[in-house]
């Protein structure tokens, strides 16, 4: 069985991003001395699934930042070829996400790393999402994307652990319920 986990970072007002996409204030709170426990999370992942706007924002990042293979879920970008600088790390696909997880429980993937918001929330939806790693930033943005959308139910949760850092995140680990 294949279990998706979430690792992600949002304003005190729920934003992952700005409207256009920007996420400026976030990096302007990465501190290097901090570990927020990334490659801790990371570490027992078989493959990280993003949707075509966190694909757009990391193809600007220099270098680029994953080890693991990336599938990224978009309708816009299945059938398109990848670029030759991302040749052999990513690959796309146009699947819901309960038919994903069967085709990667058939592949053998484990564990798969979910990043951005519309596949967090369409994942949520699903009902599909195991644990959710959740680290808020002491800004208030206004407006942009949020993290988490219109759900058809409320989505349980149970807190397992939280704690905060010196720069004023504070990171809280869910399970779903």
């Amino acid at each position: 069985m294949t279990t998706a986990h979430v690792f992600i970072a949002k304003s005190l007002d729920g934003f992952i991003a700005r409207a256009d996409g920007d996420i400026g204030w976030l990096l302007a709170r990465d501190d290097p001395a901090e570990d927020h426990g990334y490659a801790a999370f990371i570490a027992d992942k078989d493959l990280v699934v993003m949707g075509r706007g966190s694909y757009e924002k990391v193809c600007s990042f220099d270098p680029w930042p994953y080890q693991l293979p990336v599938l990224v879920l978009s309708a816009r970008l299945a059938g398109t070829p990848v670029p030759p600088a991302r040749a052999g790390k990513v690959r796309f696909a146009n699947r819901a996400p309960a038919a994903l997880m069967d085709e990667l429980a058939s592949q053998g993937v484990r564990r798969i790393y979910l990043d951005g918001g519309q596949l967090v929330q369409s994942f949520l939806r699903a009902g599909l999402v195991a644990d959710m790693v959740i680290t808020t930033v002491p800004v208030l943005i206004g407006a942009g994307r949020p993290l988490f959308g219109a759900l058809p139910r409320d989505v349980d949760l149970r807190l397992l652990s939280s704690r905060s850092f010196p720069s004023g995140l504070v990171q809280s680990t869910y399970r779903l319920a």
